[in-house]
């Protein structure tokens, strides 16, 4: 009880912040298709639910046992990443799922925060020896083989998070800033032979991206949809339920990669001036738990995972209103899906933990 309330509970009140308006935009959704909608909202209850349990289990689970664990954590990966290209369930052109009775799971979610996990403890354990341009290509050898297998997918959002994790660990583990940006610019130049490498619709998605009204009832619709709605919301927003474009079906994907423009066309830009301000707290606690961690391996988690949020809420923010290609990727916290509401809980669960254990060597030091 007494750890209980050691908490850092600035940020466990954010979250649960942001767990309220998710479910009241979801049953929002409801009114214009009850069944479907309001099923949603029970399995998105469900999920935090079990996120809830989660969160709690890993903060007060030491995380320094990661630094034992996270190699059988990398090949528990591998094997089911590797499972959902054979058995996994194709969704809108992506095999990212695994069935089990009405639920299904999205390995790529879990994987995200093992890589996180890994590469910190990796890090962490060579950090005397960082200087080494072989200890940076065995990460990047070890990072080729989950990315290969969500490439298969394909599933292109979710590759740009796990590659940006491991930039931003990598550029604060203490390696030299020259081998940095050695690193940097080879990747960069490898970025215009990949467009060759894309599938036709994923061209199209980068194409009208830039110009949505080439296409407008085709791959364009997504994005000059999503921002008729954020527009249409003005201030004050046109109430819950009364959404014309989520409300009528016009808006694709409204309770997953949009619920951004929901949010903007039903609480206006009251609603979302809000919501951008509990994501604001939400990054400030990560920032300064990272500076008070005591190792190494909690500083590198931490950064880890403040990358992983950071670059989901950029992305899918940038998604709904017109700066960013329609790539699937969910608004930490909002956005239904079981898979990744869970792994996000758990994110916050390790988070909680680093900041607990500080807490506790503090007193041990006193």
């Amino acid at each position: 009880m007494k750890s209980f309330l050691k908490l850092d509970w600035i940020l466990l009140s954010a979250i649960f912040l942001l767990l309220a308006i998710s479910l009241l935009l979801l049953y929002s959704l409801s009114f214009g298709d009850y069944d479907l909608g309001f099923s949603n909202f029970k399995k998105q209850a469900v999920s935090i639910g079990i996120g809830l349990f989660f969160l709690f289990f890993f903060t007060f689970l030491d995380y320094r046992i990661f630094n034992f664990f996270s190699t059988k954590l990398y090949f528990v990966m591998i094997f089911f990443l590797g499972a959902v290209i054979f058995f996994g369930k194709t969704i809108r052109g992506t095999t990212g799922w695994i069935g089990i009775s009405s639920y299904h799971i999205q390995p790529v979610e879990i994987a995200k925060l093992i890589i996180i996990i890994f590469l910190a403890s990796f890090f962490s354990q060579k950090k005397s020896r960082l200087s080494h341009l072989s200890k940076i290509i065995s990460s990047i050898v070890l990072l080729f083989f989950p990315i290969f297998l969500i490439l298969k997918q394909p599933d292109f959002g979710s590759v740009a998070i796990v590659v940006f994790c491991w930039v931003i660990i990598l550029s604060l583990s203490g390696i030299g800033r020259k081998i940095l940006m050695s690193i940097l610019l080879a990747g960069s130049l490898t970025i215009l032979p990949s467009w060759f490498l894309l599938k036709p619709y994923q061209k199209e998605r980068i194409i009208n991206f830039v110009q949505p009204e080439n296409d407008p009832m085709g791959s364009g619709y997504n994005v000059i949809q999503s921002m008729v709605a954020v527009g249409s919301g003005k201030i004050f927003g046109k109430g819950l339920g009364h959404g014309s474009q989520s409300q009528l079906n016009f808006l694709p994907e409204k309770h997953t990669d949009f619920i951004f423009a929901v949010l903007a066309e039903e609480l206006g830009f009251l609603g979302v001036f809000f919501v951008l301000t509990i994501f604001g707290v939400i990054f400030w606690r990560i920032k300064e738990i990272g500076k008070l961690s005591r190792d190494n391996l909690g500083f590198l988690i931490i950064v880890g995972i403040m990358a992983m949020f950071f670059s989901q809420f950029f992305i899918n923010i940038g998604m709904n209103i017109g700066v960013m290609p329609v790539v699937g990727i969910t608004l930490p916290f909002l956005s239904y899906g079981g898979s990744s509401m869970v792994a996000n809980l758990v994110a916050i669960g390790i988070v909680q933990s680093v900041y607990l254990r500080r807490i506790q060597n503090q007193e041990k030091d006193e």
